[in-house]
């Protein structure tokens, strides 16, 4: 098939020659980097004499949206984004794709480079310019598109372990009791075995989604069904002839395959009268047969080899140290959470209570709860670490532990598989060690606190002892080596966090993302209109969040976090801040997933917390600037403090981030504003962001 002829620049015939390029900016969450790009580009084009129309995927929603006639007349499409843009509209022009960051940082250099730039075709992936699979290139300093692509996944299980675990977790407690051969069981037909049986099954399809979803994030929806049944095949070892699925870990391996196959077929030259019909019926045919038949026979075969050796080389071990076995089951119980080699430690400890040795299972009863609560105990320890979301699934891993559901640690292993797993592992380790030096027993196949309580443990005081101490352990080297991470990711010049690049609002409410990497429907709409203002108050800024009260010409601090406190301290003169101190750590933790610095030398901390009873903003100066971690280098010089309740009506938090984003790329609004020699000509200024 011939490739379409290149269309020709600043053309469409002799009526028009000056050249027309259209631009969608974007980010998964937040607004100030989606504006500044977008401000970044149209500056650049208007200077260039170049006619720009710029699209913005904010968290509310598209605005500018590019027309049909605006693509026909188009000679170049610029997508400066950190999230999956649609480019189907766009086939047949010139398209390059690049990260948000270079749309600020490089505007001029995208203008030249998307007139060369390839033709984008119908199922293409979009331009020369788009990020490398693998490194994220494109010049875009973003996170890489496989790291996107599992957290994608982990983003869509979390609420499957949750629901799952829980509904299990209450249906044993309320429904269960202790059995030598069943361990914790439920009555038939009993209401509580249907709850468990609901559990189950939100616990059995959380696999296949992380699979599926790690796939639709790298080949698109032609990816998820193939990805989805991988992960099922994964998670069913009797497929391939093994007692236990390769659980999360096979999940991820099926995910990335799926996605990257999908990505390959994609690249198949096919007929026209074809086309229609590849996304639909043969892409995700060949690609969940070619799968499958691959995890089955050739991914398959050596999980159950690993399964079947593993046996006999613990089997060759109960004559040995109890402390040494105990470590290395734990060990084993920590690493794939219901995987092939926890499996093989439970079921080790299971099939030797028939035989009347009953300490291995105690071994293993007293790792099994260590890695949820180890990892809900780590989000308490060092919450800055953590996302609202993680925070939330955090406290669901700790009912969970105590229920003896390993599981509820698979979200924190997935999205940090470098840092939780080992630490996980150290702790069981540390767990099974204790337990088997105190020779503690377990009489049923189960694990965790809750069969202490119902009677099935002996030796329970050193049992607890054995499950804080790992847990502890657990939390501790996660803290440790999550902050480590954390510190070498800040080192770099651009701080990115799964989230998205953009300052994002802390809090319970603080801009969820939807399927497509879109704000929440709440987020969608237009924004919210900003409470009326009375008539006498037609010159206040920012709808009167921001007074003289909340400017401060001079800053005294020379640090970030002193900076944040001193800006926290300014907002509370207005009555308006309830818990100074409160406030000053929410705006900490925002820093502590992304920073603020938005380049240009502007930093814009925020927070959204019951520690402000209403919306306030305030401004300062800092004329030697303070380093902030911005996207260019620069020193924040021009710095503004956006403070929202919880409750905090519509997206009035997200209009002020717009109106301010856009303004502040105004180089002579900027100059103003670092002339103004008192509070009231600074206010004057600030009247002008409208």
């Amino acid at each position: 098939m011939n490739r379409p002829a290149d269309p020709p620049i600043g053309g469409g015939g002799s009526e028009r020659t000056k050249l027309k390029l259209l631009a969608v900016t974007a980010c998964p969450t937040g607004i100030a980097h989606t504006y500044m790009a977008a401000e970044k580009l149209s500056q650049a084009a208007e200077s260039l004499g170049i006619d720009m129309k710029v699209e913005t995927q904010g968290s509310i929603g598209a605005e500018n949206v590019l027309t049909d006639n605006d693509v026909r007349e188009a000679d170049g499409i610029i997508i400066a984004a950190d999230k999956d843009v649609d480019r189907s509209r766009f086939v047949g022009k010139r398209v390059l794709s690049v990260g948000v960051s270079e749309g600020i940082s490089n505007p001029e250099r995208l203008i030249e480079q998307v007139q060369s730039a390839p033709v984008h075709g119908a199922g293409g992936s979009g331009g020369g310019g788009a990020a490398d699979p693998i490194t994220g290139g494109g010049g875009g300093k973003e996170r890489s598109v496989a790291y996107k692509a599992l957290m994608n996944g982990v983003s869509y299980m979390i609420p499957f372990v949750v629901v799952g675990g829980l509904l299990i977790a209450i249906s044993l407690s309320l429904g269960g009791h202790t059995d030598p051969k069943g361990g914790l069981v439920i009555p038939d037909d009993s209401f509580w075995m249907h709850v468990n049986q609901i559990g189950v099954i939100g616990f059995t399809l959380m696999v296949p989604i992380l699979s599926g979803y790690i796939a639709y994030a790298i080949g698109d929806r032609p990816a998820l069904v193939p990805g989805m049944i991988g992960g099922w095949i994964a998670n069913t070892g009797e497929l391939y002839d093994s007692k236990a699925g390769a659980g999360f870990i096979g999940a991820i391996v099926t995910g990335f395959l799926a996605g990257y196959l999908v990505l390959w077929i994609k690249k198949v030259k096919v007929p026209k009268f074809a086309q229609p019909i590849m996304p639909i019926i043969v892409i995700p045919i060949v690609a969940t047969t070619a799968l499958g038949l691959f995890f089955i026979y050739v991914i398959g075969k050596p999980i159950s080899w690993v399964f079947e050796h593993l046996t006999d080389w613990l089997s060759g071990m109960t004559g040995t140290s109890a402390i040494l076995l105990g470590a290395i089951l734990g060990l084993m119980i920590a690493f794939d959470m219901g995987g092939p080699v926890n499996k093989t430690a439970f079921l080790f400890g299971a099939g030797l209570i028939a035989t009347g040795n009953q300490t291995v299972m105690g071994m293993c009863a007293a790792a099994i709860p260590v890695m949820p609560l180890g990892q809900g105990l780590a989000t308490l320890i060092r919450k800055r670490l953590y996302s609202e979301q993680e925070r939330e699934t955090g406290f669901a891993a700790l009912f969970m532990g105590l229920f003896g559901i390993s599981e509820g640690a698979i979200p924190f292993a997935a999205a940090r598989p470098a840092q939780v797993i080992p630490a996980n592992m150290l702790g069981g380790a540390v767990a099974g060690a204790i337990a088997g030096l105190a020779g503690v027993e377990d009489a049923v196949p189960h694990g965790g606190p809750i069969v202490a309580v119902l009677g099935a443990v002996s030796g329970v005081p050193m049992f607890f002892i054995a499950v804080a101490i790992g847990t502890v352990v657990t939390a501790l080297t996660t803290v440790a080596l999550v902050d480590l991470s954390e510190r070498k990711r800040r080192g770099a010049p651009l701080v990115d966090v799964p989230g998205g690049l953009e300052p994002v609002l802390v809090g319970v409410g603080a801009g969820a993302v939807t399927a497509d990497g879109s704000g929440a429907a709440a987020l969608q709409k237009a924004p919210a209109a900003a409470p009326a203002a009375p008539e006498d108050a037609a010159d206040d800024v920012l709808s009167g969040y921001l007074t003289e009260q909340t400017v401060k010409v001079q800053l005294a601090s020379a640090d970030k976090d002193s900076a944040i406190r001193e800006m926290a301290e300014l907002l509370a003169t207005t009555g308006k801040v309830d818990d100074v101190e409160e406030l000053v750590q929410t705006a900490l933790r925002r820093e502590a997933q992304g920073t603020t610095g938005l380049g240009e030398e502007i930093a814009i901390p925020h927070a959204k917390t019951d520690a402000v009873t209403s919306p306030v903003v305030g401004f300062a100066r800092s004329s030697e600037g303070i380093e902030w971690g911005s996207l260019d280098g620069t020193k924040a010089k021009l710095i503004f403090m956006i403070s929202v309740p919880e409750a905090a009506a519509g997206d009035e938090h997200l209009r002020i981030l717009a109106l301010l984003s856009r303004k502040l790329m105004d180089t002579g609004f900027r100059a103003r504003l670092e002339a103004a020699p008192d509070d009231a000509a600074i206010l004057d200024v600030l009247r002008e962001v409208r």
